[in-house]
């Protein structure tokens, strides 16, 4: 088990957030914990503010030229957990197994710092709710408690499951993919199994489909380029003896650009409208919550790099310069307003993100802390 024998002040935040794991904007325990730390913290620099089920805290600078901020994303995963932890989820069925409860507490480290200690520019810090759906970023871009606290330069880190302890991991450019959900409803005619020519089967309609759906990446998009259409899921039907009337297909598009994604989706769409057509029923797309890509400012996140690597033998810290992945993240929307980055950060643990059986490497969150309160004090004072 991947867990601090004794654990930080950090750590133990850590595994509080770990047991009440709540999913987008329903994350009111979650607010109302991150607010009741805050509380603790000397007052003086600070403000706070709520939006939604998120808070954001301004740290006033001493003699401000800009305002820099860090965002941490705050909700849990329908998930039941499967770790062998002694403080697993409280909440059947929820789990935090993406890493927004290192996220969290990573980013509470690095609050407590600056309330004490703060820098000549302004700090905003932002404990963002629904990354993982229906989406948080951009309606709180937009929001008017965020408008006067709006940072000129944006930083947030992401868990990597496989890299060590140690190590971080980020690129300038593009980091993460263009992301869609996809949704497709067919309807036909249900009907007795003993009676197929009088029914029209979606279950047959649907797995043609799903082969069809691969051939769009296959056949329309440059091998050079990079697209994945997954369907997670199928629904469809009642009873084994009965002819399906519904299915229902769930998935997932990624690209490594916008124009691959409109491409993607006008040849889901001229698919989905033949099979209306073959199979004589009626279809309807969803694409549910669209997430820009990740694309890390090439100056910023350069100079970020060159940086730790004049200071990683000190602090015993590993850069990589890694390949983009085809991941989602809503931070891509702060990042389409705002110059920054992400990077990754290695927690070192067999199990993947998403994953029921995922147990980071908690050593990494007072690395994490250590590093970027180190990073952004000398941002501030350039």
């Amino acid at each position: 088990m991947s867990v601090t024998a004794t654990p930080s002040r950090y750590v133990k935040l850590r595994r509080d957030l770990h047991q009440i794991p709540e999913t987008g904007f329903q994350e009111f325990k979650t607010q109302q914990y991150l607010l009741d730390y805050i509380s603790t913290l000397p007052q003086e620099h600070i403000e706070i503010r709520t939006w939604k089920t998120g808070v954001l805290v301004n740290v006033r600078g001493t003699q401000p030229q800009k305002r820099l901020g860090y965002r941490a994303d705050m909700d849990g995963l329908p998930i039941q957990e499967d770790t062998g932890y002694d403080f697993r989820s409280k909440h059947p069925g929820y789990m935090h197994a993406c890493g927004h409860d290192l996220h969290m507490a990573i980013g509470l480290g690095i609050l407590t710092h600056f309330a004490s200690h703060p820098v000549q520019d302004h700090l905003t810090f932002i404990f963002q709710p629904a990354e993982e759906g229906p989406g948080g970023a951009k309606p709180m871009l937009e929001s008017e408690e965020l408008k006067d606290w709006m940072p000129d330069e944006i930083f947030a880190l992401h868990i990597a499951p496989e890299y060590p302890v140690g190590t971080i991991a980020t690129k300038p450019g593009i980091l993460f993919a263009n992301t869609s959900e996809l949704f497709i409803d067919l309807t036909g005619k249900g009907g007795h199994a003993a009676f197929p020519h009088n029914a029209n089967d979606m279950v047959i309609a649907a797995c043609q489909l799903v082969g069809q759906l691969q051939t769009v990446i296959a056949r329309n998009v440059n091998p050079l380029d990079s697209a994945v259409i997954t369907i997670g899921k199928i629904d469809g039907g009642t009873k084994q003896n009965i002819i399906a009337e519904k299915a229902r297909l769930e998935g997932t598009i990624r690209t490594l650009s916008a124009d691959t994604m409109t491409l993607v989706k006008s040849r889901i769409e001229a698919l989905v409208h033949g099979l209306e057509t073959a199979f004589a029923c009626q279809a309807h797309i969803d694409y549910g919550s669209n997430y820009l890509q990740v694309y890390n400012e090439e100056k910023i996140t350069s100079e970020f790099m060159q940086w730790v690597r004049e200071t990683q033998q000190s602090y015993h810290i590993d850069l990589i310069e890694c390949k983009e992945a085809m991941t989602g993240e809503d931070f891509g929307y702060f990042l389409e307003s705002i110059p920054g980055f992400m990077f990754w950060l290695g927690v070192g643990t067999p199990y993947g993100l998403h994953h029921a059986k995922i147990e980071p490497d908690e050593r990494s969150i007072d690395l994490a802390i250590g590093l970027m309160t180190r990073y952004l004090t000398w941002k501030s004072n350039r």
